[in-house]
């Protein structure tokens, strides 16, 4: 097992490097500059003069080649140093942990909301396989797939906020202040993810289900007599289960993508919406510590499921 652990976390290493790497390329290949925005250029007509423009990019440094800049970056990253704000002199990191929790929260939400619904729908699916029952649940879940997260997120707005008033439309209440309003006003928007990842875990378990019922140590439990139920939830479930944990984990991806629209929708103080914000304002070095700790978090994420897997299935460890 030890061995397994060690090779898994030393794939981590070049991932997260060419990550890092990419997205720092990518961010700084945009159009704009920081330093116009800074310096005011383009705003009221004003024109700002080349030697001010730049001397504060010799002062922050942007006038170095981006290799130069994206080690001095790493650099300071492996020691926990993301950089500061060009515009407000934050530091990265103080800003990214301000927003994460709120993030987290939404995520760990949307996340058990989406099991909560595709566990016994991908159940009952399996266990009526053909019938009308599995073909209602095949029905929804394709209808939610094709229906992308800001829709989804509206109409929910839209039925549970504007007309019945059950929820808050937009704004965060920290679990601090209000345990109640917290969980309101995560609500809708971790409902919103959690539609669109349902779908999926629920094909899956159906599907490996469907197999799993057709085993030898299944008829073998019919045969002593044992209820349906029992059966499902007792020896079916737990086999069927390897693949949509490994798919809760790449999924990770999408409902992270999911959150930047959701949170930029619902108003909510996460690393979503500070991405977004961060992208309008050119902020090089925020949008690339955002990016680094989503990359980071998805490929830890995704090595915590293939250990779970190993611990599950001692063959993949071979």
């Amino acid at each position: 097992m030890l061995a397994y652990i060690r090779r898994k976390f030393i794939h981590l290493i070049p991932i997260t490097f060419a990550v890092t790497a990419l997205s720092f390329l990518f961010i700084n290949l945009l159009p704009g500059d920081v330093v116009d925005a800074i310096a005011g250029a383009g705003t009221d007509g004003a024109v700002v003069d080349q030697a001010t423009v730049e001397a504060i990019r010799k002062d922050l440094g942007l006038d170095q080649p981006i290799v130069v800049r994206y080690g001095n970056w790493i650099a300071g990253a492996l020691t926990g140093d993301l950089g500061k704000s060009y515009q407000t002199g934050q530091r990265v990191s103080e800003a990214i942990a301000h927003r994460l929790p709120v993030s987290i929260q939404l995520l760990v939400m949307a996340q058990v909301l989406a099991l909560i619904l595709a566990i016994p729908a991908g159940v009952i699916a399996a266990y009526r396989s053909g019938r009308l029952t599995d073909r209602v649940v095949t029905t929804l879940t394709f209808a939610f797939l094709a229906t992308p997260s800001f829709v989804i997120a509206i109409v929910l707005m839209v039925l549970f906020a504007v007309l019945l008033k059950w929820f808050p439309a937009t704004g965060f209440v920290p679990i601090t202040k209000d345990v109640l309003g917290n969980l309101r006003s995560v609500a809708l928007p971790a409902l919103a993810i959690a539609l669109i990842e349902w779908p999926i875990l629920s094909r899956v378990l159906r599907n490996d289900m469907i197999a799993t019922l057709q085993e030898d140590f299944v008829a073998l439990a019919k045969a002593k007599g044992l209820s349906a139920g029992y059966i499902l939830v007792r020896h079916a479930l737990r086999p069927s289960s390897f693949t949509m944990i490994t798919i809760v984990g790449i999924q990770l991806g999408n409902m992270i993508s999911g959150a930047v629209i959701v949170e930029t929708i619902f108003a909510l103080p996460g690393i979503g919406s500070l991405l977004v914000e961060s992208i309008h304002a050119r902020e090089v070095l925020m949008v690339q510590g955002i990016v680094a700790i989503i990359a980071i978090s998805y490929v830890l994420i995704n090595f915590v499921v293939d250990l779970t897997y190993g611990t599950l299935d001692p063959r993949v460890r071979r």
